[in-house]
């Protein structure tokens, strides 16, 4: 294998663009990937219609231009909705709640690489929009803002349902997004930064973090599906409880910016798996993208590999919806409290303990020993937690506290009061 700063020198030097080109190529971008954005998160709706109906032998949307100008058909209903607004409801803050829910998450996506940079004659420009060098740090920090809008809108409602979808939005944010930072630091480790194209390239030149880091990445994978409210942890929204949740007392397009937000913020989750855990848009099996000339033909192909791997996390989110059932709410804050903080704790320093000690006994990073190293810890860790310590107890959410002697005893009370079985005609 071949280290990273040799590769780094094959990369040969990069011109940086002049500052004219800078701003044109930003605004470009801007405009092509939030218009993209903005497009996939409607269709990702059409999407999640027509798994659903594909898993229940149905057809779905099919009728409005074939089903395709669904999403279409939908935004221009809720524009020409009428608004409603609640009587006791706190106006400036039950119209700003939708914004502070959507804007978050559609400017997260700014610091993702999406693609190996485009060596153009004017210079090498990066298939990011804003390449910042604590790019990691600034999604961690805005995705927590989204929360604010949550809670905001539960409470300017004045309404009970509302209110408590919000607090059990907080409460259920706060619990998974520490296992969520948590599960990034072994990441960071490995890259040694907090940039988000060096941890794309520190994958590219030696191993993909899914191979290393798995247990990192199935927490993560958990916690994503709690930080979107996503079946099953959709305990905020919860239909059969609380109507809708937070959102109850919303019409028209603040209610549509809901759910944008929660699309938007699944598109971002799965592409944030893709790029700390499956390479970003590393195309597996060859350097060939990594190095240079940087050409536009690795550019697209490269992009490609990124959206496949997005649209995969995208759809897996789809299919986990419709064949999990719900949380408890007890079951849920034991998961992150009592399960996955724990676990991620004694994975950072399972993690640093070994690097530490592959670093002493002096084989260097990104080496073929030191990688079996990290793989064989990933797979006792990996033995360890599902077929030893869990086993289906701990993450299932059908476990029961009562054991089977205590679940005879609740029968035997039980069974003097049941009404007598009426026979039937047939009997």
């Amino acid at each position: 294998m071949i280290p990273m700063p040799a590769l780094l020198e094959i990369a040969g030097p990069t011109t940086e663009p002049g500052f004219g080109v800078w701003l044109v190529a930003t605004i470009v971008k801007m405009i092509i990937v939030f218009t993209l954005y903005m497009l996939g998160a409607a269709l990702f709706t059409l999407a999640e219609r027509k798994i659903s109906a594909w898993m229940q032998d149905r057809h779905g949307p099919n009728r409005v231009g074939k089903g395709w100008l669904q999403p279409i058909a939908d935004g221009v209903k809720n524009f020409v909705k009428e608004e409603t607004y609640p009587d006791a409801a706190n106006l400036p803050l039950f119209i700003l709640a939708p914004m502070l829910s959507f804007i978050p998450a559609l400017v997260t996506w700014a610091v993702i690489p999406f693609a190996a940079p485009w060596g153009s004659r004017w210079g090498i420009i990066e298939m990011v929009l804003a390449p910042m060098p604590v790019g990691f740090l600034f999604i961690l920090a805005l995705s927590s803002v989204g929360i604010y809008g949550i809670v905001i809108a539960g409470w300017a409602s004045n309404n009970k349902y509302a209110l408590l979808g919000s607090i059990r939005s907080s409460a259920q944010m706060v619990s998974y997004e520490i296992a969520m930072g948590m599960s990034t630091i072994p990441v960071l480790l490995l890259a040694g930064n907090v940039s988000m194209s060096k941890i794309v390239n520190q994958q590219a030149f030696e191993t993909w973090n899914v191979l290393n880091l798995t247990v990192a990445f199935f927490i993560f994978l958990i916690a994503a599906f709690a930080e979107t409210n996503r079946l099953p942890f959709d305990l905020p929204e919860a239909e059969s409880e609380l109507i809708t949740g937070y959102h109850t007392e919303y019409s028209a397009m603040k209610f549509s910016l809901f759910f944008i937000a929660e699309y938007c913020n699944m598109l971002t989750a799965s592409a944030l798996m893709a790029t700390l855990f499956f390479g970003g848009w590393d195309i597996p099996f060859t350097l060939w993208d990594n190095v240079a000339p940087h050409t536009g033909l690795k550019t697209l192909l490269t992009l490609g590999a990124f959206t496949t791997k997005t649209l995969f996390f995208v759809f897996f989110f789809m299919w986990i919806r419709w064949t999990l059932p719900r949380f408890r709410y007890d079951q849920l804050m034991s998961l992150g409290w009592k399960f996955l903080l724990p676990l991620a704790l004694g994975y950072i320093v399972a993690v640093s303990g070994t690097v530490v000690t592959l670093d002493a006994l002096g084989f260097a990073r990104g080496s073929v020993p030191f990688h079996t190293g990290l793989i064989l810890l990933n797979l006792a860790a990996v033995v360890i937690l599902f077929n030893i310590v869990d086993r289906g107890r701990l993450i299932s959410p059908a476990f029961s506290r009562l054991n089977t002697r205590d679940l005879d005893k609740l029968r035997a009370v039980s069974a003097p009061h049941r009404a007598p079985r009426v026979p039937e005609s047939g009997d």
